[in-house]
């Protein structure tokens, strides 16, 4: 487990190698909607089986989802249900289809965190996403930037800010306000303490009564939820500093994990928190919420130097918010100080045969060991044509360009999941 010290001794080597690398490296509206996938990727990409194997599977049990067929007969496609339903039903050499997951645990929460801009966040929770869904887990996305890029590219883009992490964190000071006075009214001591009060604007928005579910979209990916967010969520920064002032002893940090306490435990397998380029109200949620850190960072110096001072910013913030509570604090699961499970370091725009990249990999390395993803995502042309059209490489059709240039792209990013969830799934036991 790693708390705030960690993550300032991560910081401290960081910035010993900081002059060095200087020296080293740098001189003075429509509805979006899911494809089908073909065979082949179901067979090789996504089971992890021969395509002769898959098809003789299909030929031996008529039962099974078939897909739709082209009509030269060559080739099946399957929807993403069907493909969950055939990795249900199916077993290869005795051995299930369906993914790891611990039982009796909750869903395990990853953010996604940089205060840099462009350093990936938004492309990288999105592939996680798209390649935890393909391997049969259901997932949650949260979107903690006002931006919405990856809300977009769910598909979402009419969306009222009540119903973002906005309307989560107003809702919870509601709710907690109202603990605290009731349970203030019936005080041990037979003394009724003193009632914080809440403003009729704050009361008549209706937020204290939305249900869970209120806040959650269904997205073209039948087993991804989001609960997004939109420009107008940027509010929150402003509203939360009022609201802290209404009742200082709101712990606001703890309003979205409150939230997602409140989910069923299997509900979702994977909740994947997309976070702003910023510390502040709705970050800081984020970071409290997740039991895995997430940090994506370019292959520029700049971009390492600015992942250094994010990570000694965010250590400090999370010192400051463990100060004041005996460990825990009212009507939350998380203890103080806040623990990650694992923090991670990923380097995104990777080019293998660029000196400088390969020169900040090392650095990166040599600076956070173990704490490095080993599979940095490299950056392809179809990576960027992914980032064009708001979609990820898993929905980019494959024969809209050459298949080794989208075989490489996917490549790459299937190798960071991979990567990915064996870090989660050896520390889901944990939480």
């Amino acid at each position: 487990m790693y708390t705030h010290e960690d993550l300032a001794k991560l910081q401290a080597q960081s910035l010993k190698m900081q002059s060095w690398i200087r020296q080293q490296t740098f001189s003075p509206e429509s509805r979006k909607t899911l494809r089908r996938f073909s065979s082949w990727e179901v067979a090789e990409l996504i089971f992890g089986i021969n395509q002769s194997t898959f098809r003789g599977r299909l030929a031996a049990e008529p039962g099974l989802p078939g897909g739709e067929v082209e009509p030269d007969g060559r080739q099946r496609w399957f929807s993403l249900d069907e493909i969950n339903e055939l990795r249900r039903r199916m077993k290869i050499n005795r051995k299930s289809l369906m993914p790891p997951r611990p039982a009796g645990k909750r869903a395990f929460r990853v953010a996604v965190a940089n205060f840099k801009g462009g350093a990936g966040k938004s492309t990288v929770a999105l592939h996680l996403a798209h390649a935890a869904a393909l391997d049969g887990y259901r997932v949650l996305l949260v979107d903690f930037d006002p931006q919405a890029t990856l809300s977009h590219s769910m598909g979402l883009t009419d969306v009222a800010e009540d119903y973002t992490v906005w309307g989560i964190m107003a809702r919870d000071l509601i709710r907690e306000t109202d603990r605290m006075n009731a349970a203030a009214t019936g005080a041990a001591t037979g003394t009724a303490l003193p009632q914080r009060k809440l403003p009729a604007a704050i009361r008549d928005l209706g937020l204290g009564e939305l249900r869970h579910q209120d806040f959650i979209k269904t997205t073209a990916w039948s087993t991804i939820d989001i609960i997004p967010s939109c420009a107008n969520a940027a509010f929150v920064e402003f509203a939360s500093a009022q609201y802290r002032h209404l009742n200082p002893e709101w712990s606001f940090f703890a309003a979205v994990s409150r939230y997602l306490d409140g989910l069923a435990d299997d509900d979702y397998d994977l909740i994947l928190f997309d976070c702003p380029p910023a510390i502040g109200y709705q970050s800081m949620n984020a970071v409290f919420a997740a039991d895995m850190l997430y940090i994506p960072s370019g292959p520029g110096y700049w971009e390492y130097d600015s992942t250094t001072s994010f990570i000694g910013q965010l250590a400090e913030a999370l010192e400051d918010l463990a100060h004041g509570f005996d460990g825990t604090f009212p009507a939350g699961k998380m203890r103080l100080p806040k623990a990650f499970t694992d923090i991670r370091f990923l380097m995104t725009r990777y080019e293998p045969g660029n000196d400088l990249h390969r020169a900040m990999f090392e650095a990166f390395r040599k600076v956070f060991g173990e704490h490095v993803a080993e599979h940095p995502i490299e950056m392809t042309r179809a990576v960027e044509q992914s980032g064009r059209f708001l979609s990820s490489v898993y929905e980019i059709d494959y024969r809209e360009m050459t298949r080794e240039t989208w075989r490489r792209a996917r490549a790459s990013f299937d190798r960071a999941y991979d990567e990915f969830k064996a870090g989660v799934t050896a520390a889901w036991d944990k939480i």
